[in-house]
């Protein structure tokens, strides 16, 4: 299964490549626009010889054996007997510390003990009020409610 695995993403990587080629190699319709309207001797729209030719056909073939590949390796990478089995969360390993989450099923926590001293809060280091100083610029007063709201002159 490896080997194949490994084969798989070969032929992905080579196509990828080859369409990058491709679709650097070919030129625009929009150059063959100018001809077909009065600039060259093109009888059509998309140029003389056709709408496709070798170089869009290749490129659909090879994005076609692109797609294939990413299916198949999509199908590979997919592990099966999770899907079954209940999923990611059921295999992920439990979290311990401070960071776990404490859980409904889980034991009932032991009992505190009443003789044991608490941790005290730390005290705020914050003022209750921001101190005054003597060269502050008063506030402005608030408008009143009542008053009606006036346009600022330009």
């Amino acid at each position: 299964m490896s080997t194949f695995y490994n084969l798989v993403v070969v032929v992905q990587v080579l196509s990828a490549l080859i369409i990058i080629a491709l679709v650097l190699l070919q030129h625009g319709k929009g150059a063959d626009m100018g001809a077909a309207f009065g600039s060259g001797a093109s009888g059509s729209l998309f140029g003389a010889s056709g709408s496709s030719n070798f170089m869009s056909k290749s490129t659909g073939v090879a994005a076609a054996i692109f797609f294939a590949s990413t299916l198949a390796l999509a199908y590979f990478g997919s592990d099966r007997q999770t899907a079954v089995s209940g999923g990611v969360m059921e295999r992920a390993a439990p979290v311990t510390g401070p960071a776990a989450i404490p859980s409904t099923t889980s034991a009932p926590a032991a009992p505190v003990d009443p003789s044991l001293p608490t941790a005290a809060a730390p005290a705020a280091t914050v003022p209750a009020a921001p101190a005054a100083t003597t060269d502050a610029v008063p506030a402005a007063p608030a408008p009143t409610p009542a008053a009606p709201a006036t346009e600022v002159p330009k």
